[in-house]
């Protein structure tokens, strides 16, 4: 499978990081744990924030809810306190529960390894529902698959069906996992933003790629997807020195890339974003109560938004490109969009 770049349609102006995704942000990992079985197309994506135990130094973070219609753990205190202390999971919505616990047990074991004990922890998760494909009812992703997804974290991570966007649809045709990065100057000091989404959302006719509304096309080869429902979550990484507060308004501009893909974030559409920032790191046992950091004043902020806005609508797009036509649970098939329209017209 080809990115959405390898068929000519580039998105924005800003230039990419070298593998143009979320793991161009430095100390940024992805791995997958994919259960691919006639009945089950589902699995555990986890984006690991940093290099060391996020729990001891805690990443500013934030997340928005665009749209609510979703089952995410974390989120209310990830947003009191600013602060992100666990990897970030997403899976499908019946398993959110048994990846929280998988990652509890496997943040209480990590710190005791390193001589602290855990009172408490906060692990994020996230969730598409991938029921069209993946008998969803069976729950079958746990602490085996967060493990694995855990121990398959690399820098150049798969994208398309795989892990978490197993059994998704977007658009009305196969979804997954996509991302996409940006590099940028401000104040003569260069910077990365990367997104990664998990796509499952979209009504076909409203689709919209590189500017060329492709929708109403490709409706016609397919039985299409009329309503805008089902969810994404979008996880946004970047190494900018902002406050959270700044972080939440850099990471509503994701709603500008759904938006750039046709999405006017429907009724029955979760659209969740998670942002977190490597810089201004917190340490939980600081032995001074004022922390000195480093921060952005607001009208520096404006490449930033750009640089949301475009890797969101390329991750989509990537999400899309890279995966293949799937036959899931109950003989349902859902198309590629390179089989439909990219090998096509792109050829």
């Amino acid at each position: 499978m080809k990115r959405i770049r390898e068929y000519g349609i580039i998105t924005g102006r800003l230039a990419p990081g070298p593998l143009n995704k979320i793991t161009d942000v430095e100390g940024v990992l992805v791995g997958h744990a994919t259960i691919d079985t006639m009945d089950h197309k589902t699995g555990v994506t986890v984006i690991i924030p940093c290099k060391d135990n996020p729990f001891l130094r805690k990443l500013v973070a934030a997340s928005y809810i665009h749209n609510g219609f979703g089952k995410s753990q974390g989120l209310v205190q990830l947003d009191e306190l600013g602060t992100l202390e666990t990897p970030i999971a997403l899976t499908n919505t019946l398993n959110v529960g048994k990846v929280h616990d998988a990652l509890v047990d496997l943040m209480l074991e990590r710190c005791r390894q390193e001589g602290t004990e855990l009172a408490s922890v906060n692990p994020v998760v996230g969730e598409c529902n991938d029921s069209v494909l993946n008998n969803i009812s069976e729950r079958v992703v746990g602490l085996k698959e967060v493990k694995a997804a855990l121990a398959d974290a690399l820098p150049d991570f798969e994208e398309g069906a795989v892990g978490a966007g197993c059994g998704t649809v977007c658009y009305g045709l196969k979804g997954g996992i996509g991302s996409a990065s940006r590099r940028f100057k401000i104040g003569g000091e260069t910077y990365t933003l990367g997104v990664l989404v998990q796509s499952n959302f979209g009504s076909t006719e409203n689709l919209i790629i590189g500017g060329q509304a492709v929708g109403t096309e490709i409706a016609r080869l397919t039985k299409p997807q009329v309503l805008d429902r089902g969810s994404i979550m979008t996880v946004i990484a970047t190494d900018l020195p902002v406050s959270d507060r700044q972080l939440k308004r850099i990471i509503k501009r994701a709603g500008v890339g759904l938006s750039r893909t046709g999405s006017y974030m429907g009724h029955g559409s979760g659209d969740i974003m998670i942002g977190f920032t490597t810089a201004n790191r917190i340490p939980e046992l600081a032995e001074k109560e004022l922390l000195t950091v480093r921060i952005l004043k607001e009208s520096a902020l404006e490449t930033a938004f750009t640089a949301a806005a475009e890797a969101t609508e390329e991750a989509v797009l990537n999400s899309l490109a890279m995966a293949k036509t799937t036959t899931g649970c109950k003989g349902n098939v859902v198309h590629s969009l390179t089989d439909l329209w990219l090998s096509k017209e792109h050829s």
